[in-house]
């Protein structure tokens, strides 16, 4: 068996920062890869100069494609959309042997550890991630648009209606939910270096009013999308303590492990750090430094399930939990999923309802299928799913093709 087609398309009606794999088979086999942020470049990488490599080459040899794309990148940088283009093709890569095998990935990974995945609710919409009404229809990382009220937009509910969404999320199974309510605070002039009292108090009123009318029943999480400096992310960990919060995230930017260490130390409430990361030694940093007490992976942006596997085991040498990130892809998800399901120690699998439920089917033929807050063990071969093929057309936008010549 020989791969004979890589394709890459982005579906900007949907989702414009993620960019869509497909690996074919000269025995019909296809295999199905993503990534998120910079598409356009992730593709090219791919076509320009990845094929060259991958066309011709038996799909199986995982960790051999693996170890040539990355050492071979290293050469000039093998961060951001490099490791973006390899995490693409090794998820593709093990659909592949999925599919050839008969077998979901967690079975080839070892086996099932865990008989289901507990996952939480970010409180994003509908509207989150996709194009929005600005002059450009760009958003940029952590600038997600609130939108207004409306089916599953959980980022307008936790602001005006945290209570009412705390209650629906318990209905439905959720154990834990998520949110960025102080992202406001951080867009304001100089926000990462100064958010007054009354800006705390106002980000953190859901998480009061929650606390207040449900007490502990349901666990509570902020992310703050690395945009504070140490101070104000002192100044805000200080008043989480009394929300008894599972975990902080990124209250503060990932480029010192040192200063992440310090802010531990200080900070009195338990840090996640973070899918920012993405290089082995940055994640080996943060655990040796003591840095975090989980560390969060995203599967499309570390080298994909080769990678996350690794990471996740070396996490687990130190006794500090996974958590496994997902506010991007369809794949991305059920790539957690399947690695999840090898380790008893990945604690969480984020989803986002309004993204699992409004944008997913329009990107892939299977339903996932959250019970009652927990993922179940998916039993289908491969990743469990595929492209809709109506999204790789030869005659759309971004679509690209490159094809081993006979």
């Amino acid at each position: 068996m020989k791969i004979i087609k890589l394709e890459t398309s982005i579906p900007e009606h949907i989702m414009p920062g993620l960019m869509l794999l497909r690996i074919h088979t000269d025995e019909g086999v296809i295999g199905c890869g993503e990534t998120y942020y910079v598409p356009e470049a992730a593709a090219s990488l791919i076509h320009d100069w990845m094929h060259h490599y991958l066309l011709g080459k038996n799909p199986l040899n995982i960790e051999a494609h693996w170890r040539f794309l990355y050492e071979r990148c290293t050469n000039f940088g093998s961060r951001g959309a490099e490791l973006r283009a390899i995490s693409a093709i090794d998820l593709a890569l093990w659909d592949i042997f999925g599919k050839v095998s008969n077998l979901p990935i967690w079975q080839l990974l070892g086996g099932c550890v865990q008989e289901s995945i507990p996952t939480y609710n970010s409180c994003g919409g509908p509207s989150y991630g996709t194009r929005t009404d600005t002059a450009s229809g760009h958003v940029w990382p952590g600038h997600g648009p609130i939108g207004n009220s409306g089916p599953l937009n959980d980022y307008w509910s936790v602001i005006h209606e945290p209570v009412q969404l705390a209650q629906e999320l318990l209905a439905d199974g959720y154990t834990a939910l998520k949110t960025w309510t102080l992202d406001f605070a951080a867009h304001k002039t100089n926000g990462p270096l100064y958010v007054s009292h009354h800006d705390v108090e106002k980000g953190l009123e859901p998480f009061q009013k929650i606390r207040e009318a449900l007490g502990d029943q349901i666990e509570l999480i902020i992310d703050g999308h690395g945009f504070f400096q140490l101070p104000m992310a002192i100044r805000i960990a200080e008043r989480l303590r009394e929300y008894k919060i599972l975990w902080a995230e990124d209250l503060l930017r990932i480029d010192s492990v040192d200063t992440l260490a310090d802010f531990r130390r200080k900070a009195g409430i338990p840090l996640a750090v973070s899918e920012m990361l993405n290089g082995p030694d940055d994640y080996r940093l943060v655990l040796e430094k003591q840095a975090a007490d989980y560390v969060m992976i995203d599967p499309t942006w570390v080298g994909g399930i080769s990678q996350t596997r690794n990471l996740t085991r070396l996490a687990q040498f130190y006794n500090i939990p996974v958590v496994m990130h997902d506010c991007t892809g369809p794949f991305t998800l059920l790539a957690g999923v399947q690695v999840a399901a090898t380790s008893n120690n990945v604690a969480w699998q984020e989803s986002v309802r309004a993204h699992v439920h409004l944008l997913y089917p329009k990107l892939i033929d299977t339903e996932i299928v959250i019970e009652r807050g927990r993922f179940p063990i998916p039993q289908s071969a491969g990743l469990g799913a595929a492209w809709q093929p109506e999204l790789f057309q030869p005659d759309q936008k971004h679509y690209r093709v490159s094809t081993l010549k006979k």
